[in-house]
């Protein structure tokens, strides 16, 4: 006769019977040692065999500034509530930046890592929250040469001031943005487990969704030329929320509610534990699909 009964003296039980509800936050927390040797990976890896290696992080956001401040500012001549065009394009590209690398990073995470997984056993969730840590990193390097930026402006003049008010909150909007692109990045992974069209249409989809998330335009700017559902859509967009939000502290431009901060706060958790609780159940079968 079989023994069915479950030992105690198990430390993991590997089982395809899960509840319908299921984040494992503890395991998470008993491989984070495994975590931080995927964030170690992710750092040294990305551009190793790269000929300029991390002044990529610099060109990027730096050249993409230019570029939308010749065409959106001097060519459309979009106006920036008086803050120097490049400062406030550079300020949006930045924020911007982060959400694009954890949601792009993390949107293949099944495709691109699917001989680990089906040699070894661990949480999968460690690796997009992986590439969402250190983009930390990016982030924190770009946000540096935004500062230096700021600074030679302000010391010529330019109209730049830091939003003392509201400064704390600038960790909490950081934790938006991580959320919200983990969040995505994990629902479209589980997707693209059978769906594979979905790999070409993320690269489309997010360059759309950054011209609908005011990250080269004010908000102001969007209600005053844009169609209404059009203009409603970018600034009821939780993307916008931060960006404007991220402007507002750092360069005391645009506007603060805190009914957009609590509607984006609330939007960024629920897109996570979503993201978390369909990335957790499509693990379990992913692997007879890819």
């Amino acid at each position: 006769m079989l023994n069915t009964e479950v030992d105690d003296s198990w430390l993991y039980i590997i089982s395809s019977k899960r509840k319908l509800i299921n984040f494992n936050f503890k395991e998470i927390w008993r491989y984070r040692d495994l975590l931080i040797l995927f964030v170690k990976r992710d750092i040294v890896t990305v551009y190793k065999q790269t000929i300029l290696g991390p002044l990529w992080y610099i060109i990027q956001p730096l050249f993409t500034s230019v570029i939308f401040t010749l065409i959106f500012n001097r060519l459309g001549q979009i106006q920036t509530n008086g803050i120097d065009p490049f400062v406030f394009n550079l300020a949006g590209v930045t924020a911007w930046n982060y959400f694009k690398e954890c949601l792009t990073g993390t949107s293949n995470t099944f495709t691109a890592n699917q001989n680990i997984f089906g040699k070894v056993y661990f949480p999968r969730v460690i690796l997009p929250l992986s590439i969402t840590i250190s983009n930390l990193l990016k982030f924190g390097i770009q946000l540096l040469i935004f500062f230096g930026f700021w600074l030679y402006y302000y010391s010529q003049g330019a109209n730049l001031s830091i939003n003392m008010t509201y400064i704390w909150l600038f960790p909490v909007y950081i934790l938006m943005m991580g959320m919200l692109g983990l969040g995505m990045g994990m629902i479209i992974s589980s997707m693209t487990t059978k769906y594979r069209d979905l790999t070409i249409l993320v690269g489309f989809a997010v360059q759309l969704l950054m011209f609908l998330s005011a990250v080269p335009y004010p908000v102001s700017e969007a209600k005053a030329k844009f169609s209404e559902p059009i203009a409603m859509f970018v600034e009821f967009n939780p993307l916008t929320q931060i960006i404007e939000g991220f402007r507002f502290m750092l360069l005391n431009s645009g506007s603060f509610t805190w009914t957009g901060f609590l509607y984006t706060l609330a939007v960024s958790i629920i897109s996570f534990l979503f993201g978390l609780l369909i990335f957790n159940r499509t693990e379990k079968t992913f692997i007879d699909t890819v």
